[in-house]
C-alpha cells in the first residue's frame, strides 16, 4: 500500500455520484509512522458528488484497532467511526490549509485523500480508552471502602507513620 493508492483522479467522470472504497490496516498507518495502536482493521468510504466547478466529498469510516486500556493497560479491541464532508474547488494555486476545502489548481485531474483518511481514522479514536474491565478495579475499590476493608500493606505504612 502506498499513498499513490488513494489519488482520485475525476477528470473523466460523469457528473453526479461516485463512490469509493478504501480496505485500510496497518500497513495504512505505517505510511504515516504510526504505531501507537495496532491490528487496524476497517472501510474508509467517499462518496463524491461531482458538479461543472465543485467536487463535494463525504468520507466516513467504520472499523476498529487494538489497543490498550488507559486504566488497566490491558489490550482491548476499540470499535470506531467517523465521519466528516469537504470541499474541492477549483483556483490559481493550490491550497490545503482548511480541513473543508482542498483548493486544486486550474487543469489538474487527480488529488490525493490519503491524509484526509488518515485523519478521519486518527479523530476516530476516543481521547480516553476504556477497555471492558476498565471498571472492575474501581469497583472492587469503592466496594472494600464501603465494608471497611483495608489493604493490609497499607494498614503496616500506617502503623509506621502513627508510630513517629
Amino acid at each position: 500500500m502506498k499513498t499513490k493508492d488513494f489519488a482520485v483522479t475525476f477528470s473523466g467522470l460523469k457528473i453526479g455520484y461516485h463512490e469509493f472504497n478504501y480496505n485500510l490496516n496497518d500497513t495504512f498507518f505505517r505510511l504515516f509512522e504510526f504505531s501507537e495502536y495496532s491490528d487496524l482493521k476497517g472501510v474508509a468510504q467517499m462518496k463524491m458528488l461531482k458538479s461543472e466547478t465543485v467536487l463535494d466529498l463525504d468520507l466516513s469510516f467504520n472499523g476498529s484497532i487494538t489497543a490498550p486500556c488507559d486504566v488497566t493497560n490491558e489490550a482491548f479491541t476499540q470499535e470506531l467511526q467517523n465521519s466528516f464532508s469537504m470541499q474541492v474547488k477549483f483556483g490559481e494555486e493550490y491550497s490545503g490549509e482548511n480541513d473543508e476545502l482542498l483548493i486544486l489548481p486550474h487543469g489538474e485531474n487527480s488529488f490525493n485523500i490519503a491524509q484526509y483518511l488518515y485523519e478521519l481514522v486518527i479523530l476516530s479514536i476516543p481521547a480516553k480508552l476504556n477497555g471492558p474491565n476498565a471498571g472492575n478495579g474501581l469497583e472492587n475499590l469503592i466496594a472494600d471502602e464501603k465494608e471497611n476493608k483495608t489493604d493490609p500493606r497499607w494498614d503496616q505504612l500506617k502503623n509506621l507513620l502513627n508510630n513517629k
